[in-house]
């Protein structure tokens, strides 16, 4: 894997000292997290959106917007992870523990 999540990690974490008048995603911090998880709520719906349209006219351009749309939708799933002082390895963390179990039994474990 690219070291580009934990270069996105340092820059989301740099963003926290500056205005938010000259970054985005220090406006984002600016606004709270309410705000974050609205523009996770609405990259999620255009995500779901461009699978879609993928399923309906599997073509390059189809994949191109899907993968485009995904990258917006990690990218302020990253931005909420920094603003709670999480970060992407706190993720590949977990992701790891997991390898090894069946995704059945690990669903079944939270339902309990």
């Amino acid at each position: 894997m690219s070291d580009v999540l934990k270069q996105l990690d340092t820059v989301l974490e740099s963003r926290k000292a500056e205005s938010a008048d000259s970054s985005y995603v220090a406006s984002l911090y600016a606004k709270g997290i309410e705000k974050i998880l609205k523009k996770i709520g609405e990259e999620a719906n255009e995500t779901i959106m461009a699978a879609k349209d993928l399923e309906h006219a599997n073509n390059s351009e189809n994949k191109d917007h899907l993968v485009y749309e995904i990258a917006d939708l990690w990218f302020h799933t990253m931005v909420l992870l920094a603003s709670q002082n999480l970060s992407s390895e706190d993720i590949t963390a977990e992701l790891q523990r997991r390898f090894g179990l069946s995704g059945l039994d690990e669903k079944a474990s939270r339902d309990q």
